[in-house]
């Protein structure tokens, strides 16, 4: 089944849903900040031609035509169109209200939809910010090209990412899976012929696995929605972002270490102590409270070999699942094992597999089936939580020594709040985006997390 010419450019059907589930009051873009010391705008520019724009899936747009959804590459391409640069020289907190101006900023369907601005002059360093729809890549993409264009040392060379990786993406994936099928179908049939007892032990193998998945399935989709809050007033459409200097990894690790939990279990109840504090404000009834987190999961290790991206494929490869977040523990060790166990419990089920599957499915569907899988995300959450790992190393830029790395995620239907946790160098950095419906000023909200990492030590 060779389908390299007919499907060459069509985006994969999760890439394609991040298409359909974007709204004027939440398009689905991610928003990266790098802080950059000495970096200059010529410098970037051949960065840019050189290294950026090796990937081809830079060089192309999703164009709809019909009811799909292809990769097409601009025939206008040019890197001015992608590159803004500004003299200002922002301080911290300018540039904190800079960044949520461009938050606001719809990105042109008629081009590749990103786009960096550089502020060379900013105090503290050389801002440099991204903003990419999500169709083009998940965190973990991003972190890949990251590595792979950045550099250990000032004067050492990217090793670069495949120029050819992602221009067959959709095709590989349709590819492989029509591979993994016969497969399959062949082990089965081979099964079969080993005897009667084989085939028994063979059935009662699948059963299990179908039983496993359709629990999973039920868990997912009769999973409580959340308590009406002040967290879901209604979207204005407006949002404004925050972020916190950088804290040292250690300290987290060393409460994970303690208390026999993950670093991601850490930050998680950090946020729940920071919007359990929120829902005080109006005096709700904690105990009466469900609140679920949108928390993304990679799922590049459930994949079967024939469906592993190549190394720097640009991909979206990510579950999500609904993590009850316990506002109502009324300590801190009770809240972080509470955490604990229900990360344990959705990480080890089906549930990241099974909504990345509903992904996919919502990106072959008609637009009109779309929206009810789309809503399904959003009632079920209150917040986007994503933690992302970097490179535990310094890495430079052309040549420029990157300070610190942060992201800000987009969240869907009525969602209005993100919470982003990058850890880079030794370094961890929380990062909050909020439409003004529901955090007019988020930070008093950041400086919850923060102050809630004090509690474990």
């Amino acid at each position: 089944m060779d389908l390299s010419h007919a499907e060459s450019s069509l985006l994969s059907p999760v890439d394609a849903a991040w298409l359909s589930m974007e709204s004027p009051a939440n398009p689905m873009t991610i928003t990266v900040l790098l802080r950059v010391e000495g970096l200059t705008a010529s410098v970037f520019k051949r960065f840019l031609e050189n290294h950026w724009l090796s990937i081809s899936r830079f060089r192309a747009m999703p164009v709809r035509r019909g009811t799909i959804w292809r990769w097409e590459e601009d025939p206008v391409f040019r890197v001015r169109h992608h590159l803004k640069v500004s003299s200002d020289a922002p301080d911290e907190e300018q540039l904190q209200q800079w960044i949520s101006q461009r938050l606001n900023q719809p990105l042109p369907d008629y081009r590749p939809r990103w786009c960096f601005w550089l502020l060379p002059n900013a105090e503290g360093g050389a801002a440099l910010l991204l903003r990419m729809h999500h169709c083009y890549a998940d965190g973990l993409s991003l972190v890949g090209v990251f590595n792979g264009l950045t550099t250990g040392a000032p004067d050492a060379l990217p090793a670069g990412c495949p120029a050819s990786a992602d221009t067959r993406a959709a095709a590989r994936w349709l590819e492989a899976g029509w591979q993994w099928f016969q497969s399959q179908a062949s082990q089965t049939a081979a099964e079969g012929q080993a005897g009667v007892a084989g085939s028994h032990r063979q059935l009662e193998k699948m059963a299990m696995s179908a039983l496993r998945v359709a629990h999973g399935i039920g868990d997912y989709l009769l999973e409580p929605e959340d308590t009406p809050s002040r967290l879901k007033p209604g979207l204005l459409g407006r949002r404004v972002c925050r972020w916190s200097s950088p804290l040292p990894l250690s300290r987290f690790r060393s409460v994970a270490d303690a208390t026999g939990c993950k670093i991601n279990d850490v930050l998680l109840a950090c946020v729940t102590l920071a919007l359990r504090r929120q829902l005080k404000i109006d005096q709700d009834d904690l105990d009466d409270v469900t609140l679920h987190a949108a928390v993304p999961v990679d799922i590049r290790g459930l994949l079967p070999d024939q469906l592993q991206p190549a190394p720097g494929e640009v991909a979206n490869l990510f579950g999500t699942v609904f993590v009850p977040l316990p506002v109502d523990g009324n300590s801190p060790l009770e809240r972080l094992f509470r955490v604990k166990h229900e990360t344990r419990r959705l990480k080890k089920s089906v549930q990241p597999g099974v909504s990345w599957g509903l992904m996919c499915a919502a990106g072959l569907l008609p637009v009109n089936v779309q929206q009810p899988i789309a809503d399904l995300f959003c009632r079920k959450a209150s917040a986007v939580v994503s933690n992302v790992p970097g490179s535990r190393d310094v890495r430079y830029l052309a040549g420029c020594r990157v300070k610190e790395q942060m992201f800000w995620v987009p969240q869907s239907g009525d969602i209005g709040l993100g919470v982003s946790i990058v850890s880079y160098a030794g370094q961890v950095q929380f990062g909050v985006v909020a439409d003004e419906a529901v955090l007019p000023e988020p930070q008093a909200f950041l400086n919850d997390c923060l102050m809630a990492l004090n509690d474990y030590s």
